[in-house]
Order: structure tokens, then C-alpha cells, then sequence
């Protein structure tokens, strides 16, 4: 499955040849380590409802995967989607403690049937998603048509502080640490200047909960991480009337 669209290619290209190889490293010491516990929180919260199928979609070094892999009931299959191979061949490395199929994929044009999946998550890959407010929201009401009725939406991302001295302080924390500490890392200056921009201009937990009904979720909750430098936000598609 060739993947189109999405990111822009030279982001795209970042991925496979740059940021891949030190991904997982480079967020360890960026984050203090908390981007696990994060992913880790948000994982118990969404695997809470159960379900058959639970799709990750970025799900790039399989990170969140793994997660929701140990807490999968038996019977629970998980679908890692990712559009960078370098990304999805480490993911396939890890163990994984339910039935995993791992898919060349891309989010905005996901291989799926309608209904098809009970769970979607997305973990720290929706600011890569935001190439236009409209495309974001396309990319939300996507995520909407494969889950089942009642079927749950978790995402985890940065955030935008409410406090302006937290906010101030995180903003100069992507600008100075971010850029910095994550070239010397992984040698990639364009990617992490991408990242610490894209972290400085994201949305906060009300305006995204607003993108993510304005697709069709409700209710959509979100919560607050390390005085909201983060945020995870559970979304849910509306039951049937037979439900």
C-alpha cells in the first residue's frame, strides 16, 4: 500500500531517514522520560471499553501499540498503522502481547471499512496531522467512519498551558531545549525545528475538543498532563439508535 498525501514529503523523508533511527531515544530525554507514562496513562483509559479491534494509527516505533497489546482482552486484535517503513520495522521488533498486523498506511485514506474497529488511538502525531485546520478535521471525521457506534477516539499530544508563565516557559522550552537538544540526538536540525514550532503553535485541550466534535464525536473529554504542557482527549462516536 504506496502512501500519498499526509505529510509534506520533506517531513515524510525526515521520518524515514533521519528521526527513525534515534525516535524513541529523542523523546526519553526530551520529555524526562514522561511521554511513556503518558502514552501508558492514556492506554488504560481507552482499553477500559473493550472491543475486538483496536486500531493505533501513527503509531510509528509501536510505542502505544505495545501498551495497548498488554492490557488487550483475550480476542483483542491491534492494528499498528504507519506511513514510514523505517518507523513500522521497528514497531514490528517489539513484543507484543496480543495479535498484532502491522500496515503501510495513510490516516487520511485508512484501509478500513466503515464500522470496522471498536478503539482508535493517535499519540503524540496529531500536530503532524494539522497541515490546515479543514485537513485536520477531515482527518478526525476518517478516524469517525471506521470506529463502530459507541466506539471510542483517545489522543495524546501536546498542549497549550492555560497558566501564561507555564505557557511562556513551555513555549521557551521547545524553542531553546526542543530544537537543540533533539539535533544533537539525532543529527536531524530541519526535524526537531519542526517539531519545536509545531509544539509552540498547537492547539489547546478546548479548541481541539471543539475540532473533534465539529467531526462528529460526542462527548469528547479532555484532561490535562504536567500542568497542560499535554493533553489526552477521549472521544466517542455516538451509539446507534439499536445500540
Amino acid at each position: 500500500m504506496d502512501v500519498k498525501g499526509g505529510m509534506p514529503r520533506s517531513l515524510r523523508d525526515l521520518y524515514e531517514t533521519e528521526l527513525a533511527p534515534t525516535y524513541e531515544r529523542a523523546n526519553r530525554v526530551l520529555t524526562l522520560g514522561l511521554d511513556r507514562v503518558w502514552r501508558r496513562r492514556a492506554a488504560r483509559r481507552a482499553a477500559r471499553g473493550g472491543g475486538d479491534v483496536w486500531l493505533d494509527v501513527c503509531s510509528g516505533t509501536g510505542e502505544m501499540a505495545q501498551a495497548l497489546s498488554r492490557l488487550a482482552p483475550a480476542g483483542t486484535r491491534i492494528v499498528a498503522l504507519d506511513f514510514s517503513p523505517s518507523m513500522l520495522a521497528r514497531a514490528r521488533r517489539k513484543d507484543m502481547a496480543a495479535p498484532t498486523a502491522f500496515v503501510l498506511g495513510d490516516v487520511k485514506r485508512l484501509p478500513l471499512e466503515d464500522a470496522a474497529v471498536d478503539l482508535v488511538t493517535v499519540s503524540f502525531a496529531t500536530r503532524n496531522l494539522r497541515l490546515s485546520r479543514d485537513v485536520l478535521v477531515a482527518t478526525f471525521r476518517e478516524l469517525f467512519r471506521v470506529l463502530k457506534p459507541g466506539g471510542r477516539f483517545m489522543n495524546v499530544e501536546t498542549s497549550q498551558p492555560r497558566a501564561r508563565l507555564i505557557r511562556v516557559l513551555f513555549h521557551a522550552y521547545a524553542a531553546l531545549v526542543v530544537r537543540r537538544v533533539g539535533y544533537r540526538l539525532s543529527g536531524s536540525r530541519a526535524g526537531y525545528a519542526y517539531l519545536a514550532a509545531s509544539m509552540r503553535s498547537f492547539y489547546g485541550p478546548a479548541e481541539l475538543a471543539g475540532l473533534l466534535e465539529e467531526a462528529g464525536f460526542a462527548p469528547v473529554e479532555a484532561a490535562p498532563l504536567f500542568f497542560g504542557a499535554a493533553a489526552v482527549h477521549l472521544a466517542r462516536k455516538p451509539a446507534g439508535p439499536d445500540s
